[in-house]
């Protein structure tokens, strides 16, 4: 049926009417976006299916995105009429059946595999679990709560009331001011104003524009973008409808990286759903506005995160960035003006409209409004999405959402802002995370990747690593970035096998910031940030590696040696056994030594002593 002005309201409680029908059944959710489908999430839809049949019972089975909790997937919740939703955590196929026995037949909980009930709103839907107590859920609401392939439920939950909303009667240049009021910001890393780049955009000349958004999302550990298409596809659609109809135009293109296949279903899906509605398309909701959204897949290529390189593609052309000005407000896709915005700064968008910018405002900081999803991994406990307001610190994030570090160990760095991004000590862990705090720190908020690491890292070999990527991934167009990132990675790989030189250390100091400064675009001006702020905050550990040709965290292998404690030694040769280099000498349950001159320190040795023998020194 095709939704207008005139019924939209009507079918849209039409809709609500029929979910909250759905209440007086039993639903059992399985969390299946890509981290719960990783974790066996279509072993438990399929192990539930068949109990269900088996059993002859009258429930429904709901798939959903992920909810954030990714180190408790698989994730099943049971909700029974009239009761609160129960969630389950690591469920197995095992468990599976002892949840539809025990709690849809019989009613009781399986009490000790239950993480957690539902008891707020989709805000916050676990007031009283501590990974979600300080989060505020606006981007994720209805991510883990609304089954993403059916628009029904989107549109029961408020989803597209923004756009009746605008195409009732608020101007253009009214949503704009809107979107300004609201203080949002871009959420892709380089956090520009939304509203005044719509409004450059909208002030563009020109009959055609178009609208793009980023879902190209590259940096290794993140995946904020991917749960919102996977989990919430129409908020991006609506996101993208309100820049459309606020700009002036008819056309978009959201490009996604081929490496997301569910992102990119549920987003074709979403697409002929609410073009079948009249939501999208030529006269959305019985209107004159037209706004039809395509989809480009991309191949992966870090660089096309830039704009330019990313319009490029769009164009079939190679993904190259190229010099501004013309900025792309002015001269984008095919030369015609063009506003470009990523997954979460386009999700943002309903929620202000629905609810008015000072709403939105009133969360966060002075300068940075809102909320912001990061992507919380390396050695935290709890790894996953986290929603929190602007301004929460660094220490909350970590401790109050993250649980701590893995194994209790000590706190050493966050890397926050992806591969291009800066490291956060120990030291500032109670930086308020917002786009001047961090900046001030010599990090960047970034897309929303956060590296957590603890005191086994050794930091120049961290850079390195983060280093290696964006060479790698450097278009190679311009001299600084194609040139300074290999020699910078260069100097680092020799620094951590014990080769690196004071000269070469000074070296290095010098050329991150001439590629910082020099770059064309935003791989190659961020590209020195892990290694300039590992310089500024663990410079006795470079000391360490050129003076004394020693690694601290005892990570780097060519500054290292092995032995074996005698005290420890079982003689079970396995050492020996897996030694490549024939390094090491003993007999049968007798004490084994590694040779230094022979040793390769490849470390197999330590991998499989069983009794902890081998140690670094």
């Amino acid at each position: 049926m095709k939704l207008t002005l005139a019924n939209f309201e009507a079918e849209k409680a039409k809709m609500a009417a029929q979910v909250k029908q759905q209440e007086n059944k039993t639903r059992i959710y399985v969390g299946l976006g890509t981290c719960g489908i990783a974790a066996g999430g279509g072993e438990i839809m399929s192990t539930l299916q068949k109990e269900v049949a088996d059993r002859g019972l009258d429930a429904d089975l709901i798939s959903v995105g992920c909810i954030g909790m990714c180190e408790q997937e698989p994730l099943v919740d049971v909700a029974l009429p009239g009761m609160r939703r129960v969630t389950y955590a690591r469920v197995t196929p095992e468990l599976a059946k002892r949840i539809v026995a025990e709690h849809v037949v019989g009613g009781h909980p399986v009490s000790e595999a239950v993480i957690a009930e539902v008891e707020g709103d989709r805000e916050q839907p676990y007031p009283t679990l501590p990974f979600y107590k300080k989060q505020k859920r606006i981007v994720l609401r209805n991510c883990g709560f609304i089954d993403p392939e059916k628009i029904e439920e989107y549109i029961a939950s408020d989803g597209y009331s923004a756009t009746h909303k605008v195409l009732s009667g608020v101007t253009p240049d009214a949503v704009i001011a809107e979107v300004k009021a609201s203080g949002l910001r871009g959420r892709g890393g380089a956090g520009f104003p939304t509203g005044l780049k719509w409004e450059f955009a909208r002030k563009a000349a020109g009959p055609k524009k178009y609208v793009v958004c980023n879902a190209d999302e590259g940096d290794p550990g993140a995946f904020m973008d991917r749960s919102v298409l996977e989990g919430d596809p129409h908020a991006i659609l609506e996101g993208m409808i309100m820049c459309a109809y606020a700009i002036g135009s008819d056309e978009g293109y959201i490009y996604c990286r081929a490496e997301y296949p569910l992102a990119i279903k549920h987003l074709k899906l979403a697409i002929a759903q609410a073009e079948e509605m009249g939501l999208l398309g030529d006269h959305i909701l019985g209107t004159d506005f037209n706004f039809h959204i395509h989809i480009k897949e991309g191949a992966g290529a870090f660089v096309c995160g830039e704009e330019t390189a990313l319009f490029a593609s769009i164009m079939g052309e190679r993904g190259m960035p190229r010099p501004r000005p013309p900025f792309p407000a002015e001269k984008g896709l095919w030369e015609k003006p063009t506003n470009n915005n990523n997954v979460e700064t386009y999700a943002n968008i309903p929620a202000i409209i629905r609810n008015g910018g000072a709403w939105y405002g009133s969360v966060g900081t002075e300068k940075s409004k809102g909320t912001k999803v990061f992507a919380l991994t390396g050695k935290i406990k709890n790894t996953g999405l986290a929603e929190v307001p602007m301004g929460l610190t660094l220490r909350e994030v970590v401790y109050d959402i993250g649980g701590g570090i893995q194994n209790d160990r000590a706190f050493k760095a966050a890397q926050i802002g992806g591969p291009s991004g800066g490291c956060i000590p120990a030291s500032l862990i109670d930086t308020p995370v917002d786009y001047e705090s961090l900046t001030a720190a010599g990090a960047m908020m970034g897309s929303g990747g956060l590296v957590i690491v603890d005191d086994t890292t050794c930091m120049v070999d961290f850079a390195k690593f983060f280093l290696n990527f964006t060479r790698s991934e450097s278009c190679g167009k311009c001299t600084p970035c194609r040139e300074g990132t290999t020699r910078m990675y260069e100097m680092l790989d020799r620094i951590t096998t014990g080769k690196g030189s004071e000269e070469e250390l000074a070296l290095l100091e010098e050329l991150a910031p001439i590629v910082k400064d020099t770059s064309l675009c935003g791989l190659g001006q961020t590209a020195p940030n892990p290694i300039l702020t590992t310089l500024r905050y663990f410079r006795d550990e470079y000391d360490a590696h050129v003076k004394e040709k020693r690694c601290p965290s005892k990570v780097c292998t060519q500054l290292l040696h092995f032995t074996i404690v005698p005290d420890l030694c079982r003689g079970c040769n396995l050492c020996k056994k897996g030694c490549p280099s024939g390094a090491i000498s003993g007999e049968l349950k007798g004490i084994y030594k590694i040779d230094p001159e022979k040793c390769t320190r490849c470390g197999s040795c330590e991998t499989v002593c069983a009794f902890n023998a081998v140690v670094r020194v």
